[in-house]
């Protein structure tokens, strides 16, 4: 087991995965702009981005750590952290 590197290559699969997840366009997400306050994301929109970084990089990401994905930043960090099946 191991975490997930964040490289360029990830953080394009993450961008696109966020993208179709709030359904906006690709330049419209910034690193810090937030899910709920700038996106108008629900709470089913978090589920669905847990469920699709889990299943595109293999990995396990605990129910808790979505209060630390607000933004891309966030979620990179989550996504480092969370470790490979």
């Amino acid at each position: 087991m191991g975490t997930v590197s964040i490289d360029a290559a990830t953080e394009a699969k993450v961008r696109e995965l966020l993208v179709e997840a709030l359904d906006i366009e690709d330049e419209e997400l910034t690193r810090t702009g937030l899910f709920v306050e700038d996106y108008e994301a629900d709470s089913l929109s978090a589920i669905e981005v847990l469920a699709s970084l889990e299943r595109t990089f293999k990995v396990t990401i605990e129910q808790e750590e979505l209060a630390n994905m607000t933004n891309l930043e966030g979620v990179l960090e989550v996504l480092s952290r969370a470790e490979t099946r």
